[in-house]
């Protein structure tokens, strides 16, 4: 085999390798990703207490470090005129979540919700807000991940 061709093979491997890494080490960076969003509500009925149910799927790269989520009504005053934002999601619960072979995280956020609590808050449209954080301190924030109706 002539030297040439033996140096171009060599930068060639050399090149690849490169961007190779270049792309292992940027790929952590991503954000992570909520997809596949997808609420329940059922209603109080009767002596029964009812549920809201929030489940998506998790892509983060470096790994999940939690999914936070909210149920907000889109006639709430506040959040109508100045929009949810990623700070209002601080003291917001956790969903649980589990990553599958594939590392994408399934994630579910389950509450109970008492008749006290469905007539407290209103009928009509609400939407899910989310706020997603990998391992790598990467975010994603939606405030209208999913919709629901109440009543």
């Amino acid at each position: 085999m002539s030297r040439r061709i033996v140096l171009s093979s060599a930068a060639a491997v050399i090149a690849l390798g490169g961007v190779g890494a270049f792309t292992l080490a940027h790929a952590g960076e991503r954000p992570p990703a909520v997809e596949n969003g997808a609420a329940h509500y059922t209603a109080p009925e009767g002596n029964r207490d009812g549920s809201f149910t929030f489940t998506a799927d998790v892509t983060a790269p470096s790994g999940l470090k939690d999914l936070k989520v909210l149920a907000w009504p889109a006639a709430d005053p506040a959040f109508a005129k100045n929009g949810l934002t990623a700070k209002d999601m601080a003291e917001v619960e956790s969903a649980t979540c589990r990553t599958a072979d594939d590392g994408i995280a399934r994630c579910t956020y389950r509450v109970t919700v008492t008749a006290a609590d469905a007539a407290a808050s209103g009928k009509g449209t609400w939407y899910v807000a989310t706020l997603a954080t990998a391992d790598d301190g990467g975010t994603v924030f939606d405030e209208k991940t999913s919709t629901f109706t109440t009543g």
